[in-house]
């Protein structure tokens, strides 16, 4: 039965030497096992799991946020990729604030339409109809344009029918308007009426920036000459607005994926100047929290190669067992169950020995053999626990207090009961724990729903009943956590090698 180490102790004891070696060289094995892994099949993706993490960062100010991708709009190479991206964003979330710069740029709108008759109809084509009371989008603001201008630009219109209409009686019956060939009044209007294009009439359509919708890559090019090559003030001051409204989240997680391996460093080195973390940090408060202290205490001395790694065995564990066990990895995988097969069990004095030479050592160090230790613990737990009774072993075992998530007795790590709580406690737990456990519950079915067949190579069951079998193996609330959540057969193994990591990482580092 694996130990989980789950307690620091408050001394140690005679201490096995041999396996405190064996088992540093267990870890160098596995570190080399895990970048072959990487280096074969899974680097982009990989990479794609070390964005996800980073999108988690959280202490960052909007004004550093905002500084940190305008330098990375910056570096050479990020026109194409990065700000494409953004303006892609910008179009998509906030499009007002890209058609306030362009309802001021009428020869972007000129060539726009210049020789293009699907663009002219989509656009200037919609005018009422009897019943409707306002013409709509390019064609209010050419029906207004020809009322206020009619001395100048009336004879340009082209009617559909054999004789052109008068304004007196188009502003009474305005869906006369439906009788004009848009499609060659526009075209005399693009020849001979050059005032329209710089019009307030036409400038008032464009501003809500639903043109952009029409073709979203041709304004993205005419964006980026603005930033680039025009250098436009007015087109980046709207840029920078949107980076400090705009979600960290949500710019990493769009922007950086497109980014080569030397701007990803670059970003990832800039980020770690500016992020500060908080004492919740050094607690391990949050998924990203591992991030943020080695970034910002050491982001000069690690490499991509390093935080991939680490990203892999702290936040990705599940999804890099699953690249293992992929037909592609057959040696690594064969590799691994050789060495899982060996692990040498080491005892409380002997993990604590290994642990006090981690203390020595940097906080890239001794954070990445804690990391590698912990993934070979989930791994450990992947293939052992598969049944609710090995799951109840393993708990008590390493004296975890669990009880089973449909009832709410306490069992102690005997397994025997313990005595009921409160009735105010049992209110509680039947109260929002239950509705906490209902929502998991309804959370966790949708994804074996989604994803039964990955779930099972992942926990290698090896059963045919599906969904349903590894629900009826149990569901327990544990005291790693204080009760607070329901885990299943699926999560024990990444919940408890989380729960090591946290331990030991917070002793050994902080």
């Amino acid at each position: 039965m694996v130990q989980l180490f789950l307690h620091v102790p408050r001394e140690g004891g005679s201490v096995n030497t041999v396996a405190v070696e064996a088992r540093k060289s267990l870890l160098n094995n596995v570190e080399s096992i895990i970048k072959s892994i990487i280096k074969s099949t899974g680097r982009y993706e990989a990479r794609l799991w070390l964005c996800s993490t980073i999108s988690s960062v959280h202490s960052l100010s909007h004004h550093d946020q905002r500084n940190l991708f305008i330098d990375l709009l910056e570096m050479k190479n990020s026109r194409q990729d990065v700000a494409a991206r953004l303006l892609r964003m910008i179009f998509d979330k906030k499009p007002k604030m890209a058609g306030s710069i362009l309802a001021k740029k009428g020869h972007i709108l000129e060539e726009f339409f210049r020789g293009n008759p699907k663009r002219i109809i989509q656009w200037f084509g919609h005018f009422a109809v009897t019943g409707e009371s306002t013409h709509k989008k390019g064609a209010k603001a050419l029906s207004q344009f020809a009322f206020v201008n009619r001395d100048m630009c009336w004879e340009e219109l082209e009617w559909k029918g054999k004789h052109g209409q008068s304004p007196a009686v188009v502003a009474t019956k305005p869906h006369y308007f439906r009788d004009l060939d848009v499609l060659q009044t526009v075209e005399n209007f693009l020849e001979y009426v050059p005032n329209f294009w710089s019009s307030d009439e036409l400038a008032d359509s464009i501003k809500d920036g639903e043109i952009l919708q029409i073709d979203a890559g041709y304004f993205v090019d005419q964006f980026l000459y603005l930033m680039y090559e025009d250098n436009s003030k007015d087109t980046w001051h709207v840029v920078e607005d949107f980076l400090i409204d705009e979600q960290f989240s949500s710019l990493s997680q769009h922007l950086l994926i497109h980014l080569d391996e030397q701007r990803l460093l670059d970003f990832l080195k800039s980020l770690g100047k500016l992020i500060s973390p908080t004492s919740q940090c050094k607690e391990l408060a949050f998924p990203c929290c591992w991030l943020e202290v080695l970034l910002s205490g050491h982001c000069d001395r690690i490499s991509l190669d390093d935080l991939v790694l680490l990203n892999c065995v702290i936040a990705k564990g599940r999804q890099l067992w699953r690249l293992m066990n992929d037909e592609e990895q057959q040696e690594e995988q064969e590799q691994m169950e050789e060495i899982l097969k060996g692990v040498n069990h080491l005892t409380v004095a002997d993990h604590f020995a290994l642990m006090k030479e981690l203390v020595e050592r940097e906080f890239p160090d001794a954070l990445k053999w804690i990391s590698i230790q912990s993934w070979v613990i989930f791994c450990v737990l992947s293939k052992e626990c598969r049944s609710g009774d090995s799951c109840e072993s393993l708990f008590s075992h390493n004296k975890i207090e669990f009880r089973k998530a449909d009832d709410y007795s306490l069992v102690q790590n005997d397994g025997c009961s313990i005595s009921q709580l409160p009735d105010t406690d049992d209110v509680d737990l039947a109260g929002s724990s239950q509705k906490r456990r209902k929502r998991n519950r309804r959370k966790k079915r949708h994804r074996y729903d989604s994803d039964d067949d990955k779930l099972d190579e992942l926990l290698e069951l090896g059963s045919s009943k599906g969904k349903n079998y590894i629900e009826s193996r149990g569901s327990w609330h544990l005291s790693t956590d204080g009760f607070s959540a329901s885990w299943d057969i699926a999560d024990i193994p990444d919940h408890l090698s989380t729960c090591y990591l946290k331990t030991w990482v917070k002793w050994a580092c902080f």
